[in-house]
């Protein structure tokens, strides 16, 4: 008889003891066989990556218990051993030789103090006899098989000097050096823009097909899950509530949590319509409850007025890329290259193209948090550019950033009503201490929270909720301008759906006018009026939405909507 590579039988995980103990996986079962690759997928907490972690034995000792529940792995077809019964040099063999994980975050999961070749060739000579000068050749064959260009520049280079693609690349090859039987990929592609997306999840479904490895992907993008899987195990608070082949999850899903999460992607939806949010499909406890959507319900947009509020003229943005013995900058990275085009009253304008085009910097540039090297930016006929320092504050007061990670925004070391409250003491808005508080109650409930979470710590919450306290506090001053920098990129689909639904009541409400900085051109489509392309620093395609998402003119626009093939709505 053949056992499978890994048998998932009934586990069950338990963090700390007594009374209060979590359940982070409750009672879960299912297989992987070679050549197979089993994509995991539902929101944050439902135990995706607890389980992966328990393959490896890599949660924390002291405060996991199992429970019940069998991993059985089978390298080779013959009687599997169970992973929670090793430990010592028994687990260590297995771990990183025949299962191997690719982790969510390269860059905190690379050493910084080491080169990126150094770390791979140290990964290779623990599992296998090879002399430095052997792992040397066969790490510059891995970044060659991973398609890194310039192999030799990447063996020396530090993770802080290539690019967020490089770098998972880089772990990809250490996770493939020792050629494992089963790979598991958390997340592997999360934050990457389209292209480089595209390209990692090509690389791993052939590397994948060439030694017949298996491969768990974990993953909230339904997208990439239909990319490239064979079979989906959906979760939901630590259970499996369904699993079946890729092609039956997607033509015809069982369980009402599954339809939610399927219909919640903007791909799907034209502007002018709300996005659905799980609860519209489901109640945990409600197994049957199936809401009816036939009718969309309207979208929440700010109509363009077609007056211009910003005109950028002629902006550079270039960063010294080398300089001589006097420090003088001899040569220049051209992150914004002369760009041009109005941002008009009340309307959403989408900026996207690939990592390093320049959108972030654009973005941060209209505020004054990076200085320009040239060009113009006319608000109401001033050139805010030229603004002096102490005039800032009046334009900050006008123009407000929500930035792409919610808890490095957040001083951890103050509550969340008083990060919001701050905002409103350094521009004098509110009549006293308690007239202010007012306002940021009013706010909290504004973007679905509660009164009560004033007082906590940004901690205490999750990363969709710590995203909305970023919009309330962008709100706080009542702003003309907000720019949302990659504000959704990392949400699970239904709290993006969730946070997008919101932005749109929001600028029905307050009037503001927003630009919308993505690598998501499905998200981008759906929430904007128009789209800015940019590729290099400059401009490559600007219009309304809906033209440039279905009718681009540019080659470079193509290609950007062909890597993202499998999200495109009639994909299903």
């Amino acid at each position: 008889m053949t056992h499978p590579l890994l048998t998932i039988e009934n586990l069950v995980v338990d963090f700390g003891s007594g009374p209060g103990k979590t359940r982070a996986v409750d009672d879960i079962t299912f297989t992987v066989n070679r050549g197979e690759i089993v994509a995991i997928v539902g929101e944050s907490g439902s135990g995706k990556s607890v389980t992966s972690l328990s393959l490896l034995q890599l949660l924390p000792k002291k405060e996991t218990h199992f429970p019940s529940g069998k991993l059985l792995f089978s390298k080779d077809g013959s009687l599997p051993c169970d992973l929670l019964g090793l430990s010592g040099t028994p687990l260590r063999k297995i771990r990183g030789a025949d299962i191997a994980m690719i982790f969510q975050e390269p860059m905190t999961s690379l050493n910084p103090v080491f080169t990126c070749g150094d770390q791979v060739m140290e990964a290779i000579r623990e599992h296998q006899k090879y002399s430095r000068t052997q792992a040397r050749e066969r790490t510059l064959d891995l970044f060659r098989l991973v398609k890194l260009s310039d192999p030799e520049r990447i063996l020396s280079a530090y993770p802080h000097e290539i690019s967020g693609g490089q770098k998972q690349r880089v772990m990809i090859a250490m996770a493939i050096s020792a050629n494992p039987a089963l790979l598991i990929a958390d997340e592997p592609t999360t934050a990457l823009d389209a292209t480089v997306q595209k390209s990692i999840l090509e690389l791993l479904a052939n590397l994948q097909a060439q030694t017949n490895m298996g491969l768990i992907l974990i993953t909230h993008d339904f997208g990439v899950v239909q990319e490239i899987a064979h079979k989906v195990v959906v979760m939901y608070r630590g259970r499996i509530l369904e699993q079946n082949t890729t092609a039956e999850i997607f033509r015809n899903p069982v369980h009402p949590y599954t339809k939610a999460l399927l219909a919640c992607r903007p791909i799907l939806h034209p502007k002018g319509t709300r996005l659905p949010v799980v609860s519209d499909f489901w109640q945990p406890g409600q197994e049957n409850f199936q809401a009816n959507l036939n009718e969309p319900k309207p979208a929440i947009v700010q109509p363009v007025s077609g007056k211009p509020l910003l005109k950028i003229e002629d902006l550079k943005v270039w960063f010294p890329a080398k300089k001589n013995l006097l420090g003088k900058a001899t040569a220049f990275t051209r992150a914004v290259d002369g760009v041009d085009f109005d941002v008009m009253q009340g309307e959403t304008l989408g900026i996207v193209g690939e990592s390093g085009c320049g959108k972030t910097t654009l973005g941060r540039t209209l505020l004054r948090l990076v200085p320009a090297t040239g060009g113009r930016v006319l608000h109401k006929g001033n050139d805010i550019l030229a603004l002096p320092k102490k005039d800032l504050q009046e334009l900050r007061k006008e123009f407000q950033i929500v930035f792409q990670d919610p808890y490095a925004s957040l001083n951890p070391r103050i509550t969340i009503g008083e990060a919001i409250q701050e905002a409103m003491q350094v521009h004098n808005i509110g009549h006293s201490t308690k007239s202010r508080r007012e306002k940021v109650v009013e706010l909290l409930e504004k973007v679905n929270l509660q009164s009560d979470h004033y007082n906590r710590y940004p901690h205490a919450f999750s990363g969709g909720q710590r995203q909305r306290i970023g919009i309330a506090r962008a709100l706080a001053i009542d702003p003309g301008i907000i720019v949302f920098d990659e504000s959704v990129s990392s949400l699970d689909v239904s709290v993006q759906a969730q946070v997008l639904n919101l932005i749109n009541d929001l600028k029905r409400e307050f009037g503001f006018t927003a630009l919308f900085i993505s690598h998501d051109l499905g998200v981008v489509r759906y929430i904007s009026d128009r789209i800015l392309v940019m590729k290099s620093g400059l401009v490559e395609e600007i219009g309304v939405a809906e033209k440039v998402f279905n009718h681009p003119e540019s080659a470079y626009t193509r290609k950007l909507l062909d890597a993202i093939s499998g999200n495109r709505p009639g994909a299903l």
